[in-house]
This record gives structure tokens, sequence and C-alpha cells, in this order.
């Protein structure tokens, strides 16, 4: 079987079937069908080859089965390599160069279009070229990502229809611009953002985000609210930790050097952090947060159980009813406590939650151990796991007996 690349939905797997069964490169012959084929859509590859029965070749003949929202042309006519400038076997991305990204602009650079209109994709340079290294060839993975990164617009508005390609980039670090699209002022910080984009290209993904627009649904996720805008955040994507200057500005030269120093690892996360319930400590449960787990959970002389959930779980929800029930039994218990801790709305600086809900357990004692708990989410099996200090009892493995087809004897004992 064949894995299905890219989109899963319908339109995704389509173009991937039709790729599959038709030719997936179309061969340029002369200036004006490659013109043609150039101008034919926003995006379109053309790989320049001497020879195209050759490895490298080859390479990119694989890329365009795989990669099916941009058409694939080949071209090995000498006419073709003087036409567009060049002399060696080179791939060459062509993109279609459009004014701002919100619209085209009139003399007093205000929209002409509603401002909260989404608009076709906007690329800063017309053509990038991947010229082929003689010695090293071409490699599938390095170009699919270089073909990936560079087809991405420079700055992203975050929107229904760039959603999708935002978060599967697969780049590590995505600097976000928060701001009011109705704002003529803070429109204008785009340039700055803009202007420090290209430094970081492959490495940072640099997305602006109207907080009254499509991007209000992400705000709660930053601990944020559309006063707070205009605002700058980069965050890292592997462990969603989040950045934030210690005081916002929106120059070139600012963006740059603070995105540099979280690069350098000379900047600490800022975190999120719930404000305590008045009576967090009194209940059976402790209800943690942000500012108040690392004296509960790390205390030397308890002995704590933690669930980390979402509000929206169900999971969650499920074994909720248990939760309260296991708080209640050891509510009495000098050495242990049960906690539970909201992870939409808390981060922690060394703990990351992949995965609602997440049981961690902390054993009294230094060191600052932490033990997952993946068992079954019953009050009878937490409990045994506390008893046991923080691991199972091992069981007996249970036998069983198949009984004998008929004819024969007994199994033996």
């Amino acid at each position: 079987p064949l894995r299905v690349p890219g989109r899963m939905d319908t339109e995704g797997i389509v173009r991937w079937m039709q790729r599959r069964a038709s030719p997936s490169v179309t061969l340029l012959q002369d200036t004006d069908t490659a013109a043609a084929f150039v101008s034919s859509q926003d995006l379109v590859v053309v790989g320049f080859f001497k020879d195209l029965g050759s490895e490298v070749a080859q390479v990119f003949y694989e890329v365009a089965s795989e990669v099916v929202d941009v058409p694939f042309g080949v071209a090995e006519a000498a006419e073709l390599f003087q036409a567009y400038g060049l002399s060696a076997d080179t791939i060459c991305l062509f993109k279609k160069v459009r004014g701002w990204w919100w619209g085209v602009m009139g003399p007093s650079r205000s929209p002409l279009l509603s401002p909260h209109c989404p608009l076709p994709r906007q690329f800063d340079e017309g053509r990038t070229d991947f010229p082929v290294d003689p010695a090293q060839g071409l490699d599938v993975a390095k170009l699919t990502r270089l073909l990936h990164v560079h087809s991405l617009e420079l700055v992203m508005e975050f929107t229904n229809e760039t959603s999708d390609q935002i978060f599967s980039a697969k780049i590590p670090h995505h600097m976000l611009l928060f701001l009011n699209k109705s704002s003529s002022a803070q429109l204008a910080l785009r340039d700055g953002f803009r202007a420090a984009a290209g430094t970081f290209r492959g490495e940072v993904l640099f997305v602006v985000v109207d907080v009254i627009g499509y991007g209000a649904d992400v705000l709660p996720f930053f601990g944020l609210t559309p006063a707070d805008a205009p605002t700058l955040r980069l965050v890292k994507m592997e462990n969603n930790r989040k950045y934030q200057m210690d005081q916002d500005a929106f120059s070139d030269t600012a963006i740059r050097t603070f995105i540099q120093a979280v690069l350098d690892g000379k900047v600490k996360p800022r975190l999120l952090s719930a404000e305590p319930p008045e009576d967090w400590d009194t209940r059976p449960v402790k209800v943690l947060v942000g500012k108040t787990f690392e004296q509960v959970a790390f205390d030397e002389t308890k002995n704590v159980f933690v669930k980390f959930y979402a509000p929206w779980c169900s999971h969650c929800q499920a074994m909720a009813a248990a939760w309260e029930k296991l708080g209640e039994r050891y509510k009495d218990h000098e050495d242990i406590v049960i906690a539970e801790l909201d992870a939409t709305a808390n981060e922690l600086e060394n703990i990351t939650i992949n995965g609602f809900p997440t049981l961690h357990y902390f054993p009294a004692g230094p060191g600052r151990k932490m033990v997952e708990y993946k068992s079954a989410r019953d009050v009878e099996t937490f409990s045994k796991f506390l008893e046991n200090g923080g691991t199972l009892p091992e069981e007996p493995p249970a036998v069983s007996h198949v009984p004998p087809r008929q004819g024969q004897g007994p199994p033996p004992t």
C-alpha cells in the first residue's frame, strides 16, 4: 500500500490520485510552452536538466509524484536554459508576485477591499532557484522540504484557508503578530514584521493574526484578548512554549534581535498561569495553577498525584468522579496529596503535556522525581498505585486452560 502524503481531505486525496494516475511532469519543449506553463498557476516548479534520464532528474520525478499541490514541468532544451539564464541543472520555483497580502493598496495605503477579506496568495519574489550540486545530487526529502518552505508566503495571514498550511508547515518556530486589521495604525506594523521575516526563512514562520477576525479563536491559547493587540509572540512548535518581548517593539531590528535571542536560548518562555481559587488547598482534590505547582508537586514531605486535564476533554470528564473519590479517600493522609491542574490555562517550564488526561506522581524526597501513571483509571487501581509507593504491585499472571478437542485426553498437569 502507498501512503497518501499531504492533505487528507477529499480535495487533497483526489489530487494525489489524479497525479498518480497521469503524468506527474509536463515536458516543456520551447519558450512559448514554458512561458504558458510558468504563468498558468500561482506556483509552478520547473526542473532544468541537461539529461532527463539522469539520476537527479529521476529524483525530481519522484518528488513531483508526491507533491500534488503544485504543477511540475521539466526542460532539457538548450534554448530554455538560455532563456531562463541557466547553465547547469537547476530546480526553479516560479511564483506570481502581487501587492500587499490584504488587498490592493491605494495612495493612502488604506485597503480598497474589506480588511477582513482574505485575498489570493502573494509572494515577495517571482522565482527561487535551487541549483543541483553535482557532487551531492538531489535528495527527495530535502528537495520536498525546500519546495514546501519556499512555497509558503514570506508572511502568512492566519485564515480558514491557510490554517492547515501553517500547522503542517513543519517549521520549528512561529513568530506571530497579533493586530486589529480595522486599525490603520496597527496595519502599518506589518512593514517591520515583513522586513524581519526573510532572515529566518525555514527556521521561523511569520504569521499575522487578526484579533477580531478568524484569529479571535486562538487568543485564549496565548492568554490574550483583542485589547492586547498589537503584540508579538514567538512559539516553539515542538512543545508550544511561548516567548514574549519584555516590551513590544515592532521595528525589523528589534524583531530580529528578539528572535535570535530566543533561538540562542537567552530568553525564558512566558508561562500562562490562572489565579488559584481561594479554597484551592482546602478541597479533597487540590486545585493547582502554574504559579503554585512547584511548591506543591515538589514538596519533599509529600507524595503528590496530579491529574493534568482539559475542561473540554471527554476522557477527563469520564474519570472526574473517580478522581474526586480518590481525593476523598486520601484527604486525611498527611503525606499524600491528590491534585489537578487545567493544562489549557496553565503552563509549566519543564513539563510538557501532550494529551489529556495525563497523570503524574511526584514522590516525596529529594531529586524532583516524576512518575507517569499509565494504568487503569479507577479508584481501586489508583489506590494500589499510591499504597505501593508509585508503582503497581506485580500480580501473578492469570493462567487458563484450553479444553482439549474431542477425542484427546486432558491437558498434562
